[in-house]
C-alpha cells in the first residue's frame, strides 16, 4: 500500500517531466548574474532534469512572493549531489519504495549500477548542502538543503518543501 503522503499524479508527473526536461540557453544565461561562478559550475554539473526542476522551484518561490536570497539558491542547488549520472530508472525505484516500502529499493539494489545511484539518491540532501557551502553559499542555505524532507527552518524551510513537492 502507497504511503499516504505519496501522490502517483505528482510521480507521474515528475517522470515524463524528467523525460523531456530542458533549459533554455535564455534561461542558463539569466543564471551568470545571479550565482557566482562556482555555484554557476555546480548548476551546469546537475543532470539536465534537476536543472529543471530547481528553475522550477524557483519560479515556484518567485511566484509566491520570495526575496530570500538564501532560499532561492537552496531551491536551484538542493538536489545538485544527484549528479548527471542518477537516471530515470534509480528515480523510478526510489519513489516506489518511498510508497511501497524499503523492500522495493533493496531488490532494486541488485540490477547493474542501481546501488550506487540509490545511494546517491538517499544521501543528496547532505551532500548537495555540503556541496553548495564549497561552492561558496551560506551556512543557511546549506542547512535548508540539508534539511529538505524535513525543515529545521519552519517558515523559509516549508516553502523550500512545499515548492519542491509542487515540481
Amino acid at each position: 500500500m502507497a504511503s499516504p503522503t505519496f501522490s502517483w499524479g505528482s510521480k507521474v508527473r515528475q517522470f515524463r517531466t524528467h523525460l523531456t526536461a530542458r533549459v533554455a540557453p535564455a534561461e542558463r544565461a539569466a543564471l551568470v548574474g545571479w550565482l557566482t561562478p562556482r555555484q554557476l559550475a555546480l548548476f551546469d554539473g546537475m543532470h539536465v532534469a534537476d536543472k529543471r526542476h530547481g528553475l522550477d522551484v524557483v519560479a515556484t518561490l518567485r511566484a509566491g512572493g520570495s526575496t530570500d536570497e538564501d532560499l532561492l539558491l537552496a531551491g536551484l542547488l538542493h538536489d545538485c549531489a544527484k549528479g548527471p549520472s542518477v537516471g530515470v530508472l534509480p528515480r523510478v525505484a526510489w519513489s516506489l519504495g518511498e510508497a511501497w516500502g524499503p523492500w522495493v529499493t533493496s531488490a532494486a539494489r541488485h540490477l547493474p549500477g542501481f546501488g550506487p545511484a540509490l545511494d546517491r539518491i538517499r544521501d543528496h540532501a547532505e551532500q548537495s548542502a555540503g556541496m553548495a557551502l564549497a561552492a561558496g553559499c551560506s551556512p543557511r542555505t546549506a542547512a535548508l538543503i540539508r534539511h529538505q524532507a524535513d525543515p529545521a527552518d519552519p517558515v523559509a524551510g516549508e516553502l523550500l518543501r512545499l515548492a519542491d513537492e509542487a515540481n
